[in-house]
C-alpha cells in the first residue's frame, strides 16, 4: 500500500487478484477508477523497467478523469513523488526513477491501438471504447488488464469477457467508498424514487437498461467553426452538491455547435465571475440564467454582466426541448461533462416502465442552461416554422406560457 493514499477494499481486490482480467463494473463515486490508479502506482514503485498504459474514448475524457485522478494522487502523496522522476505534460507520461513509465493515451481505432507494447493495462471507462481497439490493445499487454466502467446496458465486456477463464467482476457502488460525503450518499440513493433502472446502475452498479434519451441529436466536434454566430451564454447556479454550469452555444448553417465554458461546486458568485473572465467570456455577451436565482442574477449584473433571467413556466422544459430537437447539436470534444450529462439525459419512467413525458431531474446542470438559450434566443420561424402566428386555438387554455414565448420567439 502507499503511503499517503487511503485505500479502500477495492484496492484489494485490484491489487491482490490473480485474475488477468479484473473487471470493475460500479455505480457513480464508487471510487474505482482512484483505485485501479492507486494498484497501478503501487506496481510501478515495485517493478522496475515496466508500461503502464491508461486509455480513455479520447484525451478530454482522460484529462477530466483518470489523468486528473493520478495528478492528485502525484500531489497528494510523499511516496509516489519520491519515486516518480518526472511528468510529461504534453505527452502524459509519468517517468519513475525505476524506469517504469505510466503513459494516458486513446486510440482513434483499431490500427492505431496496434502500436506500442505493454506490461499492464487500464481501459478507463470501457463503454467508450470498441471492441476491435480494446482486443488490439489486449493482444500486446503482456501481464494485467484492469477494466472500469458504469453500466449504462450491456456492451462487449459482457458479451466478449465476463464468465471466460482468467476474467474476475467486481462489482462497487458508493457504499464501497468509505470517503463519499454523506450528502452525496443521499442524492445517489434519491434516484430509486425518480427512476428504478437510474438507481440500479448508479446507486447499485448493476447492469441496467437505460433507454429513452431526451436528446439523441447531438454529435462530437473537434471545434467551434470558424463564422460561427454567437448566440448567448447559459448559466446554472450550484453550490455544494449541485455545479454550477455555464455553456456558450452559436449557430452555423442551421445548426447549433455547443461548448462548455464552466461546471463546478463550491463557486460564490464573485467566483462565478472571477472563472467566466478567466476563460475569455465577454461581458457584452448576453448570459441567460436560472430565474430562480434572481438574487446571484443581480449580483453578476452588479459585477458588470449583461444577464437576464431564463423565462420559464409549466411548459417550458418540453418546449425547449422541442426546441432543441428540431437542430443538429454539434458539441465540442473537450465538453465533457456536457457529454456526459447527455448520454445520461432520460426521460422519467413510471412504476410499470411506462415512459412519462417529463426528463428525469438529475445531470443537467448543462442541459438546464442550454435549454434557457433555446427558450429565450432561438426563433421558431429559423426552425421551418411560419414566421406568422401560429394557430393556438387547439390549445389548452393551460398553455397562456407557451402560447407567450413562442408569439415572442417568432416576433424577434
Amino acid at each position: 500500500m502507499l503511503k499517503g493514499c487511503q485505500a479502500t477494499i477495492l484496492f484489494d481486490a485490484n491489487y491482490h487478484s490473480n485474475a488477468h482480467v479484473i473487471v470493475n463494473q460500479g455505480g457513480t463515486n464508487s471510487g474505482k477508477t482512484f483505485s485501479i490508479l492507486q494498484v497501478l502506482f503501487a506496481i510501478a514503485g515495485q517493478q522496475a523497467n515496466q508500461v503502464i498504459t491508461v486509455v480513455g474514448q479520447d484525451i478530454p475524457n482522460l484529462k477530466a478523469g483518470a489523468l486528473r485522478d493520478a495528478l492528485k494522487m502525484f500531489g497528494d502523496s510523499v511516496q509516489i513523488s519520491r519515486m516518480v522522476k518526472s511528468y510529461n505534460r504534453s505527452e502524459r507520461i509519468f517517468e519513475l526513477t525505476n524506469k517504469t513509465i505510466m503513459e494516458f493515451k486513446s486510440y482513434t481505432d483499431a490500427q492505431d491501438a496496434k502500436s506500442g507494447k505493454r506490461d499492464y493495462l487500464f481501459v478507463n471507462e470501457a463503454n467508450g471504447i470498441n471492441w476491435n481497439i480494446y482486443s488490439e490493445l489486449a493482444l500486446r499487454t503482456k501481464k494485467r488488464i484492469f477494466i472500469d466502467y458504469n453500466p449504462n446496458s450491456g456492451f462487449w465486456v459482457h458479451d466478449n469477457l465476463l464468465g471466460k477463464e482468467g476474467v474476475q467482476l467486481v462489482i462497487s457502488d458508493h457504499r464501497h467508498n468509505p470517503f463519499v460525503e454523506e450528502n452525496m450518499r443521499q442524492k445517489i440513493e434519491s434516484l430509486k424514487e425518480i427512476d428504478i433502472e437510474l438507481w440500479k446502475v448508479y446507486a447499485r452498479g448493476l447492469t441496467g437498461k437505460i433507454t429513452g434519451t431526451v436528446l439523441d441529436n447531438w454529435h462530437i466536434c473537434e471545434a467551434i467553426p470558424p463564422g460561427a454566430k454567437l448566440i448567448a451564454a447559459g448559466l446554472d447556479f450550484g453550490y455544494s452538491n449541485d455545479q454550477t454550469g455555464c455553456v456558450e452555444v452559436y449557430r452555423q448553417n442551421g445548426e447549433l455547435w455547443i461548448n462548455e465554458l464552466l461546471y463546478e461546486t463550491g463557486l460564490t458568485n464573485p467566483d462565478i465571475s472571477a472563472r467566466l473572465t478567466s476563460i475569455g467570456l465577454s461581458k457584452n455577451t448576453p448570459i441567460i440564467a436560472d430565474s430562480a436565482e434572481p438574487k446571484s442574477i443581480e449580483e453578476l449584473r452588479r459585477l458588470g454582466w449583461n444577464i437576464l433571467p431564463a423565462r420559464k413556466g409549466s411548459d417550458s422544459v418540453k418546449l425547449s426541448i422541442d426546441i432543441l430537437k428540431r437542430y443538429r447539436l454539434n458539441v465540442t470534444r473537450e465538453s465533457v461533462n456536457l457529454r456526459t450529462e447527455l448520454s445520461r439525459y432520460k426521460w422519467r419512467t413510471d412504476a410499470a416502465g411506462r415512459v412519462l413525458n417529463e426528463p428525469v431531474d438529475r445531470w443537467n446542470h448543462l442541459i438546464d442552461p442550454l435549454r434557457y438559450i433555446a427558450l429565450n434566443k432561438l426563433k421558431i420561424s429559423k426552425l421551418g416554422q411560419p414566421k406568422s402566428r401560429l394557430p393556438f386555438t387547439s390549445m389548452s387554455p393551460g398553455n397562456q406560457l407557451h402560447r407567450e414565448i413562442v408569439n415572442d420567439l417568432i416576433k424577434r
